[in-house]
């Protein structure tokens, strides 16, 4: 019986976040996958290990660890000496932390409103009124969110927005990489900024918004940096993309740039 187990979803970004720490770790978990758009998050035995009704939720000897960014230092806590993921210095951690703090209230955010207008917004508009509101009244942390957006998906005024803040994000990672030298966020070595911020550059260009840094080798070396990493592939495996999932995204990547 492993250590771990690890509930979650092959395409949510902040399973993404926890799947690459245990690789990159070696540690074995029991895996199970949660149909978000079937309500798997919201049955009573899930509810039960995360009241907030979202994924990932880690179990290390069946106690609960929630909310990933809480994960990966608690991953780094139990953990580390095994493929050190945040630096010894105070000063490096709380730096450390404040990129992972950014990560989390601009880009990690911003992504949300091109995924759900892109990929998930069919699905919304394919259920009747009554459901979407009682998926909408069933989840804790995403009700408002999912009640302002509607069934119409995000106004052209919110992507605009949302495409601007995720610019800024790709260019605070330019910043960052020249700062400390590359070829992480932190310098020579991967920290747990780098692991925040991978799902939401993977998303990027899955959806056809690699173009946004066009004007920034520096990230485009840094993911194809973190792609040749051992711990991505079996990350990513397969169905972990959006395009994997929903085939109208093929043609994205083919179609115009979506200008900011």
């Amino acid at each position: 019986m492993t250590r771990f187990t690890l509930y979650n979803a092959p395409q949510s970004t902040c399973s993404q976040r926890v799947r690459y720490a245990l690789q990159a770790k070696g540690q074995a978990f029991t895996e199970h996958k949660l149909d978000l758009f079937s309500g798997d998050q919201l049955k009573p035995d899930y509810l039960a290990i995360n009241p907030n009704g979202v994924v990932p939720a880690l179990l290390d000897h069946g106690h609960p660890v929630t909310d990933s960014a809480v994960i990966l230092e608690y991953l780094e806590d139990i953990l580390p000496d095994i493929a050190p993921m945040r630096p010894m210095e105070p000063l490096a951690i709380a730096r450390m932390r404040a990129m992972m703090r950014f990560i989390d209230e601009v880009p990690a955010a911003s992504i949300r409103v091109p995924s759900y207008n892109i990929a998930f917004l069919p699905s919304y508009q394919a259920m009747t009124p009554e459901a979407f509101q009682a998926l909408c009244d069933s989840k804790p942390l995403r009700r408002e969110f999912l009640m302002r957006l509607g069934r119409n998906g995000f106004p052209q005024s919110d992507m605009d927005e949302a495409l601007g803040r995720l610019s800024r994000g790709v260019a605070r990672m330019a910043d960052w990489l020249e700062q400390g030298g590359g070829p992480w966020l932190m310098g020579r070595d991967l920290s747990l900024a780098d692991v925040m911020v991978m799902p939401v550059i993977v998303r990027m260009d899955d959806i056809a918004l690699g173009h946004l840094w066009d004007r920034f080798p520096a990230v485009a070396a840094w993911l194809d940096g973190i792609r040749a990493t051992p711990a991505f592939a079996p990350t990513y495996y397969h169905g972990s993309l959006l395009t994997e999932k929903y085939p109208h995204l093929a043609a994205l990547k083919s179609a115009p740039r979506v200008s900011v």
